[in-house]
């Protein structure tokens, strides 16, 4: 059975869906959760769909998320503040720079754009977060900005090997779902 590109990616895009509402609940990692895939999510959205409908509907559904974690799952709002417009910027960011990785196929010829791309985007959606935070959200009245920026930064590695962790498994499982109809090709013309 052949799959056809929009088929494909449609599918991918209903497994992101997924994968964002099976990990928003819990921010971090836990031996019973999943780490947010969210940041991979919107940068995987700006590789495959490109569309900015695409992007405002995975923005509408992670405020959704949010709300239903807070509202019924019983999720702190710690950081449901002013800041949180914020969350815009940080996901465009990581949706820009997927959608301006993405110009040729297969993915192993945009390894060095994704490689670079995503860490860029990551790094500036965490900067536009974190900050805003810090400076708008009013839950840090009195902080210095050295000191919180030193505990943010404890949380940067892990923040970015997550985006990069479910990017690269979701970009690499794409690329052997490519490549399967190829190897049968081949190996039914060996026999």
């Amino acid at each position: 059975m052949h799959v056809t590109d929009g088929k494909r990616r449609l599918c991918i895009i209903t497994g992101l869906a997924l994968l964002m509402a099976m990990t928003r609940f819990h921010h971090e990692g836990t031996a019973y959760a999943l780490p947010d895939a969210s940041l991979a999510v919107f940068f995987l959205v700006g590789w495959y769909a490109r569309s900015p409908w695409a992007f405002v509907g995975f923005l509408l559904g992670a405020f959704a998320i949010d709300y239903a974690a807070i509202v019924h799952g019983g999720v702190s709002d710690y950081c449901v503040t002013p800041a949180y417009v914020f969350l815009i910027p940080s996901y465009a960011a990581l949706w820009g720079a997927g959608r301006g990785s993405q110009r040729s196929r297969p993915v192993s010829a945009s390894l060095i754009r994704i490689g670079t791309a995503l860490p860029v985007g990551a790094t500036l959606a965490f900067v536009i977060s974190s900050g805003s935070f810090f400076l708008f959200s009013g839950r840090l009245e009195g902080a210095d900005w050295i000191a919180y920026s030193l505990g943010v930064a404890q949380d940067y590695p892990a923040y970015l090997g997550a985006a990069m962790a479910y990017s690269a498994s979701v970009l690499a499982l794409d690329e052997l779902a490519r490549m399967i109809p190829t190897l049968e090709y081949r190996w039914a013309r060996s026999k």
